[in-house]
C-alpha cells in the first residue's frame, strides 16, 4: 500500500475480510504466513505496531456513559499522550468531525452517524499513519455515509493510509485507489476500479419482463445469445447476461424474445460496474455480502 492511499477490500460473506483486518491489527494471530504493516511484523512486533495503527470496526467502540470528549481523551491517554495533549487533540477532533456542540453529552445520546464519527475520531487521535476501517458506514443513512466519505478523503489528503472493507460497491468505487477482491481467504483480483471493470466483466444486457412467469423463458433466450449464464432477479422481474456482442445485441434480443412470446417492459445495455465485477468473480451480487455476524 502506498502512503496516502485507500485500498478497498471486497469479498462475499465469509471471504475473510474481517479476519484479515484482525490479523493485520494484531487482534488475531495468523495460523501461518507472515504479515508486515508499516515495517512491523504483526506477530513479533505486535506491541510496537499498535502504536502506529488505528482501527474503526463494524460497531462503534465508544463508552455510552462517557461524553464524546471523555471518550476521545480516554483513548488518547491509553496511547500514553500527556493529559494536556489529549485534551487538545480531543477538542480539535470534535471540531473536525462536527461534534463540538455534542462533545459534553453522553455518547448514548448520539445518533448512529454521530457515534460513527466519534469512533473514527478516536481511531485517529494518536495520528496513526495507517488506519483500518472495517465496514465503517454500515447501517448509516445516505447523508451520514456521504459525510463520513468526506472525512476519509480528508484523512487521506493529510497522508493517512487506509485499508477499507465495505459491503457497498459504490463506496469502494468512490474512495479506493486500488481494490482487492478476496474469497475464502484468497485474492481473486486486484487493481483500480477501472482496471477491474475492463479485465473482469463484459457489458451487461438487462431485460425486464412484463410478467413474472416469463422470467425463465427470457433466461433461456438470453442464454442462447451468449456463453454467459443469465442472472434472474425475481423481485424486479429482470434477467441479465454479460455479452461481448456490442449494441447490436439489443435488436437481436428483442426479436428473439418476441418470437418466444416474452413481453418486454424494459431492455438496455450498460457498461460493467463494480457490481458486475463482483458477480463475475464471486458468483453472486453484492447484496449477499452483508455480514450480520461480523465474521466476514
Amino acid at each position: 500500500m502506498a502512503r496516502g492511499t485507500v485500498v478497498g477490500l471486497l469479498g462475499p460473506n465469509g471471504a475473510g475480510k474481517t479476519t484479515l483486518v484482525r490479523v493485520l491489527t494484531t487482534l488475531l494471530t495468523p495460523d501461518s504466513g507472515r504479515a508486515i504493516v508499516e515495517g512491523y511484523d504483526v506477530v513479533k512486533d505486535a506491541d510496537a505496531l499498535r502504536h502506529v495503527i488505528g482501527l474503526a470496526g463494524q460497531s462503534a467502540a465508544v463508552d455510552d456513559y462517557l461524553t464524546g470528549r471523555e471518550n476521545l481523551e480516554l483513548v488518547a491517554r491509553l496511547y500514553h499522550l500527556p493529559r494536556s495533549e489529549a485534551q487538545r487533540r480531543a477538542d480539535a477532533l470534535l471540531e473536525r468531525f462536527d461534534l463540538t456542540e455534542a462533545g459534553g453529552r453522553q455518547a448514548r445520546t448520539y445518533s448512529g452517524g454521530m457515534r460513527r464519527r466519534l469512533d473514527l475520531a478516536a481511531s485517529i487521535i494518536a495520528e496513526p499513519p495507517v488506519l483500518f476501517l472495517d465496514e465503517p458506514t454500515t447501517g448509516l443513512d445516505p447523508r451520514s455515509r456521504l459525510g463520513l466519505w468526506e472525512v476519509i478523503r480528508d484523512l487521506v489528503k493529510d497522508g493517512t493510509t487506509v485499508l477499507l472493507t465495505t459491503q457497498y460497491l459504490e463506496e469502494a468505487d468512490a474512495l479506493a485507489d486500488r481494490i482487492t477482491v478476496i474469497d475464502h481467504g484468497k485474492v481473486l483480483a486486484e487493481g483500480t476500479a477501472d482496471e477491474l471493470k475492463q479485465q473482469t466483466a463484459q457489458a451487461v444486457l438487462s431485460v425486464q419482463v412484463e410478467e413474472p412467469e416469463q422470467l425463465q423463458d427470457a433466461a433461456a433466450v438470453l442464454g442462447q445469445l451468449d456463453a454467459q449464464e443469465p442472472q434472474v432477479e425475481e423481485a424486479t422481474r429482470r434477467v441479465s447476461v454479460g455479452t461481448a456482442r456490442g449494441s447490436s445485441v439489443i435488436a437481436l434480443a428483442v426479436r428473439e424474445l418476441e418470437s418466444a412470446g416474452v413481453g418486454i417492459a424494459d431492455i438496455g445495455l450498460h457498461q460493467p460496474t463494480l457490481d458486475d465485477v463482483f458477480l463475475a468473480l464471486t458468483g453472486h451480487g453484492a447484496e449477499d455480502d452483508a455480514d450480520p455476524t461480523g465474521d466476514a
